[in-house]
C-alpha cells in the first residue's frame, strides 16, 4: 500500500525554536533538517511528508487575519498533491488559527491538523516530538475531514479548542465538546462519528480584517467603557457576560447596546465561564440583553466566535443575516 503524503506548513512557533542571545527564536532551515535526522519520523507506518517553511517564520502572537488567509491559500494551492496537511504553529494563538481555518476551508475532504509544542524540538523533554508524530500519523491513517488541533495526545475539533494552560503540556482543552480522538495506547474515537467526505471541491472563503471589539463585564463596569468600545468603525462586539449570559440591568448600558444594534453593530453574548452555554431566556438580565438586540453565542469559544465573525463579516451579508448565522452551527462550532 502506497504511503500517504502529508504537507507540513511550518509557520513558526516554539516547536522549531533554538536558543539565541535574545531568547528562543525560530531558525530558518532547522525544521526539515531536524526531522530528517529523527528516525522515528521515517518508520514504515509513518507517511511521507514535505516541510514547507514560511518566510519569515512567525511568533504566533504576531498572527493576523492576513496570516490565516496565507495558510488557507497555501493549503488550497497544494490540496490536490497531498493526502493531508499539518500546520506547525505557536500555541498562543493556535486556537484562533484553527478556528479561522475551519470556517475558511469549505467542503474540506482531507485532514488539516494544527499542532506545535510548549518546549522546542531540540530540548530533551520536548512535547513537540509526540505532538508532531501523532499529528502526522493521524493525518495519514484516520478520516479526519475537518480542521483539528492536536496537543498532548488529543485531537480536538479546531473550532472547539482553547488554550487553557500557559506553561503545561495540557495546554489545550475543548470545554463543551469531547476530543475527536484520544491517542492513548490505542487511538480511540471519542466524539461520536467522524465527519464524512462530501466529495465536493475545496473552496476557500476569503477573510479580511474586520473591526471587532471585545468587552469583559465586571462588577461596577462603567457604561462609558462600553460606549468607547462601540464607536465607529466597530462592526461587532463580543460581550463576555456572567454565567448563562447575564449582565447588569443598567439602563444607560442597555440603551447603548440597543442603539448600537439599531445602527448595524452585531453584538454577541458569550459566557465568561469555561464550560456551559449562554441562555438569555432564563433570567431577566439575559432577556434585557436580547431585547436590546444582543444575540446568543451559545457555547462557542471566544476564538470560534471571533473568527466566525471575521468569516461572516467578510461576506456581503446584512447585519441581520450575520446575527442569524452566528446562532447556526456551520462547522460544528456550537451545540444546536
Amino acid at each position: 500500500m502506497a504511503k500517504k503524503n502529508i504537507y507540513i506548513a511550518y509557520t513558526g512557533g516554539t516547536i522549531g525554536m533554538q536558543q539565541s542571545p535574545r531568547g528562543y527564536a525560530p531558525v530558518a532551515g532547522f525544521m526539515a533538517k531536524r526531522l530528517a535526522a529523527m528516525p522515528e519520523f521515517h518508520y514504515q507506518e509513518m507517511p511521507a511528508f514535505h516541510v514547507h517553511e514560511y518566510q519569515p517564520l512567525m511568533d504566533s502572537a504576531d498572527m493576523t487575519p492576513a496570516d490565516w488567509q496565507h495558510i488557507a491559500d497555501d493549503i488550497q494551492t497544494n490540496y490536490q498533491d497531498y493526502d493531508g496537511f499539518v500546520v506547525l504553529h505557536g500555541t498562543d494563538t493556535m486556537a484562533f488559527t484553527a478556528s479561522a481555518l475551519s470556517f475558511m476551508l469549505e467542503d474540506l475532504d482531507k485532514p488539516v491538523i494544527v499542532t506545535g509544542s510548549q518546549i522546542p524540538l531540540v530540548k530533551l523533554r520536548t512535547d513537540g516530538r509526540p505532538n508532531l508524530l501523532n499529528a502526522l500519523y493521524i493525518a495519514a491513517h484516520f478520516p479526519i475531514n475537518e480542521v483539528g488541533l492536536f496537543f498532548n495526545n488529543r485531537l480536538y475539533r479546531g473550532n472547539r479548542a482553547s488554550k487553557e494552560h500557559a506553561d503545561g503540556f495540557e495546554a489545550f482543552d475543548s470545554p463543551n465538546f469531547p476530543p475527536l480522538l484520544n491517542a492513548g495506547i490505542n487511538i480511540s474515537l471519542e466524539a461520536g462519528k467522524l465527519g464524512q467526505a462530501g466529495g465536493k471541491p475545496l473552496t476557500v472563503s476569503a477573510i479580511t480584517h474586520q473591526p471587532i471589539t471585545m468587552v469583559t463585564l465586571y462588577p461596577g463596569i462603567s457604561p462609558q467603557v462600553l460606549a468607547n468600545q462601540l464607536q465607529p468603525p466597530v462592526k461587532a462586539l463580543l460581550l463576555l457576560s456572567y454565567g448563562v449570559g447575564n449582565a447588569p440591568q443598567n439602563p444607560a448600558m442597555l440603551k447603548l447596546l440597543s442603539e448600537a444594534s439599531a445602527r448595524g453593530v452585531i453584538i454577541v453574548n458569550l459566557t465568561q465561564c469555561q464550560r456551559g452555554s449562554v441562555n438569555m431566556h432564563e433570567y431577566a438580565p439575559g432577556r434585557a440583553l436580547a431585547a436590546a438586540g444582543v444575540v446568543s453565542g451559545f457555547d462557542m469559544t471566544t476564538e470560534a466566535a471571533l473568527t466566525k465573525l471575521h468569516y461572516l463579516l467578510s461576506k456581503n451579508l446584512t447585519p441581520d443575516e450575520v446575527r442569524s448565522l452566528m446562532g447556526k452551527n456551520l462547522r460544528g462550532e456550537l451545540t444546536r
